[in-house]
């Protein structure tokens, strides 16, 4: 394979290994067959190094690094590619429980939601943990070193709240996976036929409260953080405005990151638009959730305007083929996404509209999907990877740009 020259000599990591204290024990990872940093320069090395230290990779570059003095544990590449690990942007990890329900197989949305709804108003704390240590770990064979996930089921007392999400933060702690849980919320729904049952509601006030009780307990906004927190009301049919605008203000006052779902099905947007006199995303823009810390999942039906709406406003959007694919959703308009300047990751989504949870092969549909939808322009592999490391890492609110 032959890498470009213009690639070779303009990464900002190939000077970093001079920093290494001369005591400090170090890991390199040498001889790598084929080495993509992922950085605006998309430098990409042939027998490439990766030097960590103190679990911080300090550079990276081809040959053999000069680490001084410092003790250095070798490791061979060989016959490997590396890349920045992946980040997978949308989940329901506690939907494993489902994973493959009969009733919910050869249907959509609506009806997909009324078989599932049942059996997670009675999940537990064991359910919980179970279900994102599996999930997590699905992920983690896969090449995924970052997820994100929405969760809002809980009993109906609000402590509830603290003993699911530290279940799921256990879970991750125990695969050593960084975590970026956000706490979700129904309370309220539109009688849109997939209504969850009355003990999966919960009152506005309680909503709001778990919300910031997860945030104070396991949200760490350090550099490199094994944990940070979102908040994340479910839907706009399933969310009271008050709801909307209120976790707004907390999202604000703590400085965390907001998620939802918008636009996934048609008759979500045609229902609403009916009863609502508005399109969903118009109406997030009113709520104030069209902005720079937030994030969408799916945006399947997105019209040319509402992307360049996301794009003006750094709103980032998660693309989650697989699950828009088996429940008949649609194709989301990534390509158009892509070209207008909007930061788009990926996400596998919950099992039960997935069946499974590798995120290398959801990058790889993503692709196949984008140029089936616009033959004229075909995605790239070098972008899609790009969508599942800089891409989701931007939208999470890491350090890296899109």
């Amino acid at each position: 394979m032959r890498v470009p020259t213009k690639r070779l000599n303009k990464s900002p990591w190939k000077e970093r290994v001079n920093f290494l204290s001369e005591d400090s024990t170090v890991t390199i990872i040498e001889h790598i067959d084929y080495l993509a940093t992922m950085d605006d320069a998309q430098t990409e090395w042939q027998n490439g190094y990766i030097v960590i230290q103190n679990g911080v990779i300090q550079a990276v570059g081809t040959g053999t690094p000069d680490v001084g003095t410092a003790t250095a544990t070798r490791i061979s590449g060989r016959g490997c590619i590396a890349t920045p690990g992946l980040i997978n942007t949308h989940h329901h990890l506690f939907q494993k429980v489902t994973r493959v329900l009969v009733a919910a197989q050869n249907v959509r949305l609506i009806e997909w939601k009324r078989a599932n709804f049942h059996y997670w108003s009675f999940i537990d704390e064991e359910a919980v943990y179970v279900t994102a240590l599996v999930a997590l770990s699905e992920l983690a064979l896969s090449g995924c070193s970052l997820s994100s996930d929405l969760l809002y089921v809980f009993p109906v007392d609000v402590n509830g709240t603290v003993r699911f999400m530290q279940s799921a933060v256990a879970a991750a702690h125990d695969v050593g996976m960084r975590f970026q849980p956000t706490r979700g919320g129904v309370d309220f729904s539109l009688d849109t036929g997939g209504a969850p049952p009355d003990r999966m509601m919960e009152s506005t006030d309680d909503v709001l409260l778990g919300m910031e009780r997860a945030i104070q307990q396991f949200h760490d906004p350090s550099p490199g953080s094994m944990c940070r927190v979102g908040i994340a009301p479910n839907s706009l049919t399933m969310c009271t405005p008050r709801l909307w605008m209120e976790s707004r203000d907390l999202a604000k006052k703590y400085g965390v990151t907001r998620h939802t779902h918008v636009a996934e099905f048609v008759e979500e947007l045609e229902y609403f638009q009916e009863t609502m006199g508005m399109r969903l995303i118009a109406r997030l823009a009113e709520l104030g959730w069209i902005e720079s810390d937030v994030w969408l999942a799916h945006v399947v039906h997105a019209s040319s305007a509402e992307i360049d709406l996301l794009a003006a406003n750094g709103t980032g959007v998660s693309h989650c083929p697989s699950s828009n694919m088996r429940l008949g959703s649609g194709i989301a308009p990534v390509r158009d996404m892509l070209d207008r300047g909007v930061c788009v990751g990926i996400g596998v989504d919950g099992s039960a509209s997935n069946d499974g949870g590798n995120l290398l092969g959801e990058a790889r549909l993503a692709m196949l999907l984008s140029r089936v939808s616009r033959r004229d322009r075909l995605t790239t592999a070098r972008e899609v990877l790009r969508m599942a490391t800089v891409g989701g890492a931007q939208i999470l609110g890491r350090t890296m740009r899109c």
